[in-house]
């Protein structure tokens, strides 16, 4: 879920949820109410005739368009049982991936599981460890004095993790602390424009005016762009002003078109140099397109670009361009995706915000709604009224399944925190879910807030209050809030930074909070909040841990029961209560957010469905996409190509060769390198049994754990870059392996997950 970046510490809920995407409060308060023009806008086949582009891709060059779209917290799977899920409520998209193409069901997120680090490891390929967002949206990191900085997930592609403090350090950081690679590189190389529609980190994120600011990194100070944003941020921020202080948003952030060498479009449109200083093989002399000032003359003609039912894209303030992350609904975001390819931009990848929250008139509210309620029914149907005209208008410009590759896919899944509807057996779309109504004086729907801090000083007062707590402590603790919150414990003042793992503190504090409850105030019952821990050798295997910044490496994770929503900020959070603004929570283990979607359709899919098989997750889309497509990264990915969905024309002929052999190759190297893949899952059970081990006296069956983790870990990351090498050198550089290697590999995979998996309890 993405919700405008805040100075100073976040709030519990802009610390999870991407530090509030919205336009704030006061502005909130000033915004404009809408109203649609009438009638759809339907290109012409003419239109795009005349801007057809030279980009040529896929098996043969069939493939002439590209279309992913992003969804964020969409399900496939129903949230209650006599409720049609999300994707069943849009059967002109569900029909469009089953009956052309390959729905696969059985695909996995991330951890940590949250909005920022879903995308961005289906953009690149590779684990969090590997792109740095090893805790999003938001993430927490140390200083050499102890003191905690709360930096945004979300960042343009070169960002550095602060603007003031470490300029030095990129927010995408790789193990070996550079920038890491930007996902539209292989396709202006290859001479495809790149359109981003609000896909993360692909476009401006912020109206930054200082020297490391996105307005002064791309356009430059002195120039118009920089003069506007930095008038309007001298603006007090108060109502009567908020719509002039939220224009840059509007003009600047969100859109972009990254071009190809000698682009049509960009020499067509104001263009600014599109710098990737660290990119592999080196990136000069190409061009970009940012923002909606810039791009909506090109697109519409116009100021406004018009969504898929005629009305101006408008920020809260009725203001033509970018509404707000949250405000991307799928008639938003559909129209410009057409929009771009309608103007000759080949390639487009854009974001759809979700539809189980009322993010009001373009983003400026944040109300949960419960499954089957009206207004998420309602906004369910808009959504799937949107595809059907997306589909309609972009098979009359001549683009469609036969010269065009579609990539859908999901986040991360959710777990829904609520009670029950006032008519439980309602199913949403024939009779609404009746969520509004008071049950025993409190809401029906909501997360159960709870503060970490008042529960451990509660339930372990002597832990807290003798070492983490007060001024004269000498240490600190703080926590990223979440169901699954990170811990980060620190020692204050000079010669400051974390405590060791095996810091007799730190583990004690482990075993307390392992220990922590909470009065479930649906239920009235005593929850124990702990389900797992994982510290740092666990993350290690949970690609939850960077070498890139050890700074924003926490001391563990706590994946917590996921009705809570757990955080140390602000004090006087509520020890339990129930927030109705929130309700769907991630970032944690259980199925139903780990369990996500993938579809692919177009030249080289093979049609088959919706299947369960095979096992995937977010990084086997870039692999798959590129080895379609022809293209290739700078660097070997953490996933695989998903050859049981493609073509025997539309991959490489070594891959053919031994297809048979590669797909069980795939399969184990899943099991054994994906955090929800079996290893990843057995390794978390047995984290845990040693963290809540031991005692201050005698820790050894923890040290024990700790040897057996970091053992496993040296030999499953030996095998996988093994496994990642035959893999990436089939798919991408023409290096066939012998079946004897295919098979000793996946034996040997085989082995080790199934050794890992013996000894969890």
């Amino acid at each position: 879920m993405r919700l405008l970046p805040s100075p100073g510490r976040p709030t519990p809920h802009r610390a999870r949820r991407a530090l509030a995407r919205r336009i704030g409060a006061a502005f909130v308060a000033a915004a404009l109410a809408v109203a649609p023009s009438a009638g759809p806008i339907v290109a012409t086949a003419a239109r795009v005739a005349a801007a057809a582009p030279v980009c040529e891709l896929g098996p043969n060059g069939a493939v002439k368009h590209v279309i992913y779209v992003q969804f964020d917290n969409t399900h496939l799977l129903r949230d209650r049982a006599n409720v049609p899920s999300d994707l069943e409520q849009m059967p002109n998209l569900l029909n469009f991936m089953r009956n052309n193409g390959t729905l696969l069901s059985n695909d996995h997120t991330i951890l940590i599981s949250h909005t920022a680090g879903g995308i961005l490891s289906s953009l690149t390929g590779v684990y969090p460890d590997r792109h740095g967002q090893t805790v999003s949206n938001s993430y927490v990191r140390t200083s050499s004095t102890g003191a905690f900085s709360f930096p945004s997930s979300f960042g343009y592609w070169t960002d550095p993790v602060s603007a003031t403090n470490t300029p030095t350090v990129p927010n995408m950081v790789t193990p070996t602390g550079a920038n890491a690679p930007a996902p539209w590189v292989p396709f202006t190389r290859a001479g495809c424009d790149f359109g981003a529609v609000a896909t993360a980190n692909t476009v401006l994120e912020n109206t930054g005016t200082g020297p490391n600011g996105d307005i002064t990194k791309v356009f430059g100070n002195p120039s118009p762009q920089w003069t506007e944003a930095e008038t309007a941020r001298l603006l007090p921020n108060i109502p009567a002003n908020a719509q002039a202080r939220a224009k840059p948003q509007a003009d600047f952030v969100g859109f972009a078109v990254h071009c190809a060498i000698d682009s049509a479009f960009c020499a067509g449109a104001p263009s600014h140099s599109d710098l990737l200083p660290d990119e592999p093989g080196g990136y000069a002399g190409f061009k970009g397109v940012f923002g909606a000032q810039d791009l909506n003359p090109v697109l519409s003609g116009g100021t406004a670009v018009k969504d898929l039912s005629g009305a101006d894209i408008v920020d809260p303030f009725g203001q033509p361009g970018f509404p707000g992350f949250d405000g991307m609904s799928a008639t938003a975001s559909l129209a410009y995706t057409a929009e771009m390819q309608e103007a000759g931009v080949p390639v487009t990848f854009s974001y759809i915000s979700d539809a189980h929250d009322n993010h009001g008139n373009a983003g400026n509210i944040h109300v949960a709604y419960g499954p089957g309620s009206a207004g998420y029914v309602a906004q369910l149907k808009a959504y799937d009224d949107a595809f059907g005209t997306f589909f309609s208008r972009l098979a009359a410009d001549g683009i469609d399944k036969s010269n065009s590759l579609f990539v859908f896919t999901v986040d991360e899944g959710d777990h829904f925190a609520g009670s029950e509807p006032s008519n439980p057996s309602c199913d949403g779309v024939t009779v609404a879910c009746d969520w509004e109504s008071l049950q025993d004086g409190h809401p029906r729907v909501g997360e159960l807030n709870a503060n970490i801090a008042t529960l451990v000083a509660n339930q372990f007062p002597t832990a807290l209050s003798s070492q983490f707590q007060g001024a004269t402590a000498p240490n600190a603790f703080t926590v990223h809030g979440d169901d699954a919150p990170t811990f980060y414990l620190a020692k204050k003042g000079a010669g400051g930074g974390q405590l060791a793992q095996t810091d007799p503190l730190n583990r004690d504090f482990e075993r307390n909070v392992a220990k922590l409850t909470a009065v479930n105030q649906y239920t009235g019952a005593t929850d124990k909040l702990m389900v797992a821990m994982a510290d740092q050798a666990e993350m290690k295997l949970l690609h939850m841990y960077t070498t890139g910044d050890p700074n924003r490496n926490a001391s563990f994770t706590y994946f917590a029961d996921p009705d809570y929503f757990l955080t140390d900020f602000p004090t006087t959070t509520c020890l339990t209560c129930i927030n109705p603004l929130f309700a769907w929570n991630h970032g944690d283990i259980q199925p139903e957010i780990a369990n996500t979607w993938l579809g692919f359709v177009g030249p080289g899919v093979r049609q088959l469905g919706q299947t369960a098989e095979p096992w995937t997750d977010h990084t086997d889309v870039r692999p798959t996409m590129l080895v379609e497509l022809g293209l290739a990264d700078d660097y070997a990915h953490d996933g695989r190509a998903i050859l049981e969905i493609l073509d025997g024309n539309a991959v490489p002929h070594n891959l053919n060769v031994h297809r048979g052999s590669y797909q069980k190759l795939g399969a184990a190297y899943k099991q054994l390198t994906a955090p929800f893949g079996t290893l990843g899952m057995a390794s978390l059970a047995i984290a845990t049994e040693g963290i809540v081990s031991g005692s201050a006296t005698d820790d050894s069956a923890y040290l024990a754990t700790e040897t057996k983790l970091n053992g496993w870990l040296a030999r499953r990351d030996a095998l996988a870059g093994q496994i990642a090498s035959v893999l990436d050198g089939a798919e991408f550089g023409d290096q066939g392996a012998t079946e004897a290697r295919l098979k000793t590999l996946t034996t040997q995979a085989k082995a080790l997950v199934a050794e890992v998996e013996a000894a969890a309890p």
